[in-house]
């Protein structure tokens, strides 16, 4: 288990998809009861990062635009999940690496990581997405996966999460 010293507090792997709104909402409930901070990680496969390189001879400028988009992809899913009460101990990263890898890189130092049942890939029939059964494998932390079904309704201050 992790040191509680060297914590990240609860790690939440977020797409956009509405499955990682509600991985945020529970997010957001277990980081009020844990009194733990939220570190939401997204990511940009290398191999997208590479493809948008080579369109110009400036990478940064691709760079820049795949992470402004997934910001934005971030926001978005923020926005359905906390409404106007977005926790104040939340913070946002985006990766230039596969979402398996990350996240189950950043569990080496979290209390807790969590993650949507299902992202938006594009094999609906499986109960599982493949990121969210590497992380429950693999992870070096507990493992919380999120369905979908989940109620998205923003926290309120006296929210007691029933």
């Amino acid at each position: 288990m992790n040191s509680l010293s060297n914590s990240r507090g609860i790690v939440v792997g977020v797409d956009g998809s509405e499955y990682s709104s509600s991985a945020l909402l529970v997010a957001g409930r277990m980081a009020k009861l844990m009194n733990e901070p939220i570190e939401v990680i997204s990511c940009i496969k290398k191999s997208d990062q590479r493809a948008a390189s080579r369109f110009e001879t400036e990478p940064n400028r691709f760079t820049s635009q795949l992470s402004e988009s997934v910001e934005s992809l971030v926001e978005e899913a923020l926005d359905r999940a906390f409404g106007a009460s977005r926790p104040d101990n939340l913070s946002v990263s985006v990766k230039f690496d596969g979402a398996t890898e990350a996240l189950i890189e950043a569990s080496q130092t979290a209390q807790l990581l969590v993650v949507g049942r299902r992202g938006s890939g594009g094999f609906l029939n499986h109960p599982m997405g493949s990121v969210s059964k590497a992380c429950a494998a693999h992870a070096h932390c507990p493992v919380l996966v999120v369905p979908q079904d989940e109620p998205t309704r923003p926290i309120k201050e006296h929210d007691d999460g029933k």
